[in-house]
């Protein structure tokens, strides 16, 4: 997973950034809209099993930003993981406040879909950090945007002791990002351009922060 850490003249930030525009441009064009509005109108309408709602909203939950800070400031602190602890925080946060500017600039309105299911216990978290009216906006989601890149900087931190197993923690952002589409928060286009978004951002700033250091140390 150690290719996920790439620079700005790299064939895959190129690939990703190329995919994404894309993306971008479709949805702010109104042309993913037919599908997007299908997919979302048969998740609404399989709402209403009891576990299954709220097994949804507990991993959308645990999307929130707040986790993943506490975890990131954790590693932070401990001196062994501080390299991991500071480009965890910073892709957390850089994703979320990028996703907020680009929702802004793209404009998709969120699914305006009542859910049919089991009420929630708590309310429903929405994407954080949402400036100048972006939270009314749905795309690209933040919190496929920040669970990609938390997922891509851990797995390239335990690439070395677990090459195969590293590639596992891709069930965060994606759990995540179906719960998304299954409370009726986002569309499906908002959580695979926040996905790609995530792993654009954590890939740069893990290579230009020079994640890699960290097994140099834990060799010596």
């Amino acid at each position: 997973m150690q290719q996920l850490a790439f620079d700005i003249r790299s064939r895959i930030f190129f690939v990703l950034l190329v995919i994404f525009v894309i993306m971008a441009f479709l949805v702010y064009a109104k042309i993913m809209r037919p599908m997007d509005e299908a997919v979302i109108s048969n998740f609404q309408s399989i709402g209403g099993n009891p576990h299954l709602d709220i097994v949804m909203q507990v991993f959308t939950e645990i999307g929130s930003l707040f986790y993943m800070i506490i975890f990131s400031i954790v590693m932070f602190i401990k001196k062994r993981t501080r390299r991991l602890g500071l480009i965890l925080i910073l892709s957390v946060l850089a994703g979320t406040i990028v996703s907020s500017y680009v929702k802004e600039s793209v404009g998709q309105e969120r699914p305006n879909l009542d859910f049919k299911g089991v009420p929630f216990p708590i309310p429903l978290e929405k994407d954080t950090f949402s400036f100048f009216g972006a939270g009314t906006f749905s795309f690209p989601s933040g919190h496929a945007t920040r669970t990609s890149a938390f997922a891509i900087v851990i797995g390239i931190a335990l690439s070395r002791r677990f090459p195969r197993g590293c590639y596992f923690l891709f069930l965060y952002p994606l759990m995540v990002s179906i719960s998304r589409v299954y409370v009726l928060q986002h569309y499906p286009t908002d959580v695979i351009g926040g996905i790609v978004l995530g792993v654009l951002i954590s890939g740069i700033i893990s290579k230009k922060l020079k994640l890699h250091l960290i097994f140099e140390k834990s060799e010596t």
